[in-house]
């Protein structure tokens, strides 16, 4: 976790310094590795709590994401430069490293903790069951703890095919909007109104993350069993913003705040739900691995986004514009 806070701080730091743009894009790269190593380690660490901490931990990333974009936009049309916004922000890692050690009530130990775990997921078969003696119960945990230390590589390569039907729609998901919102949202622009064209690109950031937050804290109340649906309708709006790129049709901003909420609303719920269905899907001892490298497969969606969105977006900048 240590290395997640350094290169938090690191990242805006090289950002807001920046003198020159390879300095900026290694900051930029500072902070994705940081947000993907925090990411895959802490999603992993889940594993040993409530399966509700998922619906917390997702609930808490949307969260952020209004945070960060709605602050930074905030900031800037308040009059303060990008660099100064950026400082500001330095906060961020401060507040990740006294949650994290000082405020997180950790385990006492990891067979405590996947005691803790076992006994919370077994409530409701103890209700209609008798319950086993506690010398059983002791036995059954230590091994469920042992199968899961003792996972060998073999087994853990065995264990990725069963995680596709998790990892490929959410990779998709990932992949299209973040194509999105890498490649088609800053060719969106409504003249004459009351924002500007830089304005307009970080009210949509900002409008994105409200519908990531609102479906990130939904699991509680559904769940999402078809995820494949979720990358098709994610999909339908790459078609929608790639036309509205290019031609520019849409009346009104407001319904592209719309839209945008939309995919906002589909990508937190790719991310929640999947996460949710392998807390309380995929095997105790297999879950701690099953988390952590089902998280790899949003990475590779926004990487492989970002790979299309750059030759895309400069294709789409040398088309005429309908005004």
């Amino acid at each position: 976790m240590l290395m997640v806070v350094v290169l938090a701080a690191v990242g805006f730091l090289l950002v807001a310094l920046s003198t020159r743009e390879w300095i900026a894009v290694l900051g930029v790269a500072c902070t994705s590795l940081g947000s993907g190593l925090g990411e895959v380690t802490l999603l992993s660490y889940s594993s040993v709590f409530d399966k509700n901490v998922i619906s917390t931990w997702s609930s808490g990333t949307g969260a952020a994401g209004i945070l960060g974009a709605s602050s930074y936009a905030g900031l800037t049309s308040l009059g303060l430069s990008a660099a100064d916004s950026l400082l500001l922000m330095l906060i961020v890692p401060v507040v990740m490293a006294a949650t994290f050690w000082f405020l997180l009530r950790t385990p006492g130990s990891r067979l405590h903790a996947w005691r803790s775990v076992i006994h919370c997921s077994n409530i409701d078969e103890e209700k209609t069951q008798q319950r086993p003696s506690s010398a059983s119960v002791t036995e059954s945990e230590t091994s469920a703890v042992e199968s899961a230390q003792l996972l060998t590589v073999i087994e853990k390569f065995k264990s990725i095919p069963p995680l596709l039907v998790y990892m490929i729609p959410l990779g998709l998901v990932y992949l299209f909007e973040y194509f999105i919102n890498q490649g088609l949202f800053e060719l969106i622009y409504f003249p004459n109104i009351w924002l500007t064209l830089h304005e307009q690109y970080r009210w949509l950031q900002v409008d994105y993350q409200i519908g990531v937050f609102l479906s990130r804290s939904s699991v509680n109340l559904f769940v999402v069993r078809k995820l494949w649906v979720l990358a098709l309708l994610q999909f339908l709006n790459v078609i929608f913003f790639t036309f509205e790129a290019v031609y520019l049709f849409v009346p009104s901003v407001w319904i592209v705040f719309a839209v945008v909420l939309w995919e906002g609303l589909l990508g937190g719920a790719a991310y929640v739900n999947t996460f949710y269905r392998i807390s309380v899907e995929v095997p105790f001892e297999k879950r701690e691995f099953s988390m952590g490298i089902t998280s790899l497969s949003d990475s590779i969606g926004i990487g492989l986004a970002g790979a299309i969105a750059l030759p895309v977006h400069n294709i789409l900048c040398q088309l005429p514009k309908p005004y």
